[in-house]
């Protein structure tokens, strides 16, 4: 007698939906404002300036770019803008922080702008758990917020072994009336 293998996880209809995808693929390079002060703590406009003018762009090229400063040191919203004005040409993106914020707010774009919600549509959606990758817990919050008003269902973890998130309910299909 042979027993025929049936894959009951590859017949369920479960959609798996892996956030690596959606991972930044760019290098990120940080621009600290602390290395264009003067002492570590003033900001002298002319020679910022002038550093912006020398500064060699090759090397925030074809990348993410977080601008931050690590110095305890207050810095004026426009030298944000001037870094930022110098680096977009090169740059691929440009974000406020170090390069762990920078990742994560990429990401989470990403996420927004990369997933056709409605290709989940009344799907079983399963978000792939462990991987090679950490993805932060805002990523899993925002597919959360993105499927549960289309998806039948969502869970966390494998296909073959997931937590339930989510379950839409079913429609009730008696009607209730009440007796006066």
């Amino acid at each position: 007698m042979s027993d025929v293998f049936v894959n009951k996880v590859a017949e369920s209809g479960i959609v798996t939906l892996d956030l690596e995808n959606y991972y930044p693929k760019a290098d990120v390079a940080v621009f600290d404002m602390k290395d264009y002060l003067f002492l570590g703590l003033i900001l002298k406009e002319k020679d910022f300036r002038q550093s912006l003018k020398d500064l060699d762009r090759s090397v925030f090229e074809n990348k993410i770019v977080a601008i931050t400063c690590s110095a305890d040191a207050v810095i004026p919203m426009w030298a944000y803008m001037l870094v930022a004005s110098a680096l977009q040409p090169v740059a691929n993106e440009i974000v406020f922080g170090d390069e762990a914020r920078a990742k994560k707010e990429i990401l989470l774009r990403n996420i927004k702008t990369g997933i056709d919600v409605q290709s989940f549509s009344d799907k079983r959606i399963v978000i792939k758990g462990c991987g090679e990758i950490a993805i932060p817990e805002e990523a899993y919050i925002e597919v959360t917020k993105l499927l549960r008003p289309v998806a039948k269902s969502i869970m966390y973890g494998e296909p073959c072994s997931t937590v339930p998130v989510f379950k839409k309910e079913k429609a009730s299909t008696t009607s209730s009336g009440s007796k006066d």
